[in-house]
């Protein structure tokens, strides 16, 4: 994965990805450090009560530290962002922290996306798809294991990636 930080801040969208499928060990093994802000977890605890288990485990094991927007800028920035469009909690915290911190952004959804770089053209952003394209290049996973991820994303958890194969990319 390239970008201008080993210091991924990871939003709801990506994460749950890698929490539904029990893959959380994808992530510990990746190279970059990932974050979460606690409007993440809160948003986990909410919605998606099936993998609050394994965040809560995740967190404890230190493949994710949990960290709060403090600082007086990222929370200048994220009543912005929370002033727009229809997006959560968990992206503007996510934004604000990546912007303010110079941290790689970890988000999927498209207008969050679009938003981030109308906020800072030079942010750094990655996808669930970046990071899977960054696991086999880093040799943490076969392209045949993570097509067979994309597969069960499609089928059970209506996370559809454009792509046929990784071995396209």
């Amino acid at each position: 994965m390239e970008g201008p930080s080993s210091i991924v801040i990871a939003d709801t969208s990506v994460l749950i990805n890698f929490l539904a499928i029990g893959r959380m060990d994808l992530i510990k093994r990746h190279s970059c450090r990932f974050l979460i802000t606690d409007h993440v977890r809160q948003e986990i605890t909410e919605h998606y009560q099936e993998q609050f288990s394994c965040l809560t485990d995740a967190l404890e094991q230190g493949i994710l530290e949990e960290i709060s927007v403090t600082d007086p800028e990222e929370i200048e920035t994220f009543v912005k962002l929370t002033g727009l469009e229809s997006f959560g909690n968990g992206e503007c915290a996510c934004i604000a922290v990546a912007l303010h911190r110079s941290y790689t952004l970890a988000i999927d959804d498209k207008k969050a996306i679009k938003q981030a770089h109308l906020s800072c053209p030079t942010i750094c952003i990655a996808t669930t798809e970046d990071l899977m394209v960054s696991m086999i290049k880093a040799e943490l996973i076969t392209v045949n294991e993570a097509d067979a991820i994309k597969d069960e994303w499609a089928s059970s958890y209506k996370f559809k990636l454009k792509i046929q194969s990784f071995g396209d990319i």
